[in-house]
């Protein structure tokens, strides 16, 4: 069964995580995505351990279900060879920066002077309506620009980076979003448009909600930084065997905590009676829990935190994540032959679609695995393939071939 987007085409400019993980959402939901590589190709392929070079772990989890196609966009063939695609093509993405687009005389303005109704997605460090317009951005970049660090460093120690790319995935999905609501418009009105989603702005959008705190007031009423989020005690907590996640939250969760605990005299105690004042005195609160959880196990604090009806769960490592009994039922973790890595486990897909269900169609591609394929879809004669190939303009990987020639 196709998925949501099956038969919209994707062509995809972009490298490193924010993009490529934009359009594996897409391609995820049954795009149609090409992945335009430049001959040196994604530079997460060479990240990580690998069975055959340019096919580390970071590139093949990104890069699912897309097909890959190598363009040297300075060369004329295959620049033209990119122009032309674009005629049939719903939406271009790219994470250049603008001036190098133009450059290439890929602008929007030149995309949308040869298909009106493209999607033309541009994901860039900063605003372009900014001082900051033509700086170049990474996740950490980003993340020191929106003081992430410096909410990381209430908790302990000095500023620090959360150890994910956090700034570059959320902003891939703020750009999956946009070029899904501009394909929605355009289904209504026929139009196609550009879309920028910068990354210093959309990441600052998405740490200030919480963070901007007494600051959203005129003047200030307080300091920034919800006070909560940063308390240093605010961890997973240690048992007698192990750590557990619990998170007491509402009045009723206090409450009935209070009493499993042993501790019911503090369930009337004025501070602790409603989220305000557990808010002022969450450091208090957060301590009582370090102390309190240290006296049981695991198990024994699972079962009463069941029968109390609290939030709670089992920390695990990212390996012991694999043989979570959730996780194993529902599938999360697939595994899969690919034609030239051999086993792989795959991450599934999350969502649960009534109709129109997403799939795994494509393993990772090898560079320049779907060049000849892709550029026929597209409408160039075999002729034409070989002259683009010849030049150069095109790289093509060779056919993969087992070690039996099977």
């Amino acid at each position: 069964m196709p998925g949501p987007l099956d038969g919209v085409r994707v062509l995809d400019l972009t490298s490193n995580f924010m993009g490529p993980y934009a359009s594996l959402l897409l391609a995820d939901m049954g795009a149609d995505v090409s992945k335009i590589e430049s001959p040196a190709g994604d530079t997460t392929r060479g990240i990580g351990p690998c069975r055959n070079r340019g096919m580390g772990p970071i590139f093949l989890h990104l890069n699912r279900n897309k097909r890959s196609l190598v363009l040297d966009l300075k060369s004329a063939g295959g620049n033209a060879a990119l122009k032309r695609m674009i005629r049939g093509a719903d939406v271009l993405m790219h994470s250049l920066r603008p001036k190098a687009m133009a450059r290439l005389g890929l602008s929007y303005a030149d995309a949308r002077t040869i298909n009106p109704g493209i999607i033309y997605c541009g994901m860039h460090g900063f605003g372009q309506n900014g001082p900051y317009a033509d700086r170049p951005a990474y996740d950490d970049l980003i993340q020191a620009a929106v003081g992430m660090p410096v909410l990381q460093s209430r908790k302990a120690g000095p500023p620090d980076y959360v150890a994910t790319a956090i700034a570059d995935r959320v902003v891939g999905m703020a750009a999956t979003s946009a070029v899904s609501m501009a394909l929605f418009r355009r289904e209504r009105s026929g139009e196609g448009q550009e879309v920028q989603v910068p990354m210093f702005e959309t990441f600052a959008h998405f740490v200030m909600g919480d963070h901007l705190y007494g600051h959203t007031f005129v003047p200030a009423m307080g300091d920034w930084g919800y006070a909560r989020m940063m308390n240093p005690d605010r961890r997973p907590y240690r048992t007698l065997d192990g750590y557990i996640g619990v998170n007491v939250y509402i009045d009723k969760h206090w409450q009935r905590f209070f009493e499993v605990s042993g501790h019911p005299e503090m369930a009337e105690d004025p501070r602790f009676a409603d989220i305000h004042g557990r808010t002022q005195h969450i450091g208090l609160l957060y301590e009582f829990l370090g102390r309190v959880f240290e006296t049981k196990t695991t198990a024994q604090w699972a079962k009463l935190m069941t029968e109390a009806d609290i939030p709670f769960i089992e920390m695990n490592t990212p390996e012991s994540l694999l043989a979570d009994p959730h996780m194993k039922e529902v599938g999360f973790f697939v595994e899969e032959e690919h034609p030239s890595e051999g086993t792989l486990r795959s991450l599934g897909i999350a969502q649960q679609w009534s109709e129109s269900t997403p799939e795994l169609r494509y393993p990772a591609p090898r560079l320049g695995e779907h060049s000849v394929e892709l550029l026929a879809e597209y409408g160039f004669s075999e002729k034409e393939i070989d002259d683009l190939t010849g030049s150069g303009a095109v790289y093509a990987a060779e056919p993969h071939r087992t070690r039996h020639g099977d």
